[in-house]
């Protein structure tokens, strides 16, 4: 078949509030070329620094995403764009007063095995 269609995105379970939609990769396709997302995180989210084995661009809709890379703050606001490279130390966080909605696509594909978050 030349195409697939994503009907049912795979709703990656969470404990912190945040929504993960994976349209394609490990959990929903099986593909570990690459994985793209849908996702809203909550006012107030974080997560722990991370160090991941993969590329991981990420487009912001909604909102607006902190990004503390290699020690450097970068704030994301609706419209922007970053590509974070394989191999830096990343920490993602909503430390705002609205949710933030955005697009995660990871070559190759997210994988909590090559993610390498850290214990905080």
């Amino acid at each position: 078949m030349p195409y697939i269609k994503q009907n049912n995105p795979f709703v990656v379970p969470t404990t912190d509030g945040k929504l993960i939609e994976e349209h394609y990769g490990l959990a929903s396709s099986g593909d570990n070329g690459f994985s793209i997302a849908h996702m809203i995180a909550p006012a107030g989210w974080s997560e722990p620094h991370q160090t991941p084995m993969f590329d991981e661009v990420t487009i912001v809709f909604k909102g607006k995403k902190m990004f503390e890379v290699d020690g450097e703050e970068i704030i994301l606001e609706a419209g922007q764009t970053i590509l974070i490279k394989k191999g830096t130390r990343v920490r993602y966080s909503n430390p705002f007063n609205e949710p933030c909605e955005y697009w995660s696509c990871c070559v190759p594909a997210f994988s909590i095995d090559t993610v390498n978050r850290e214990d905080e």
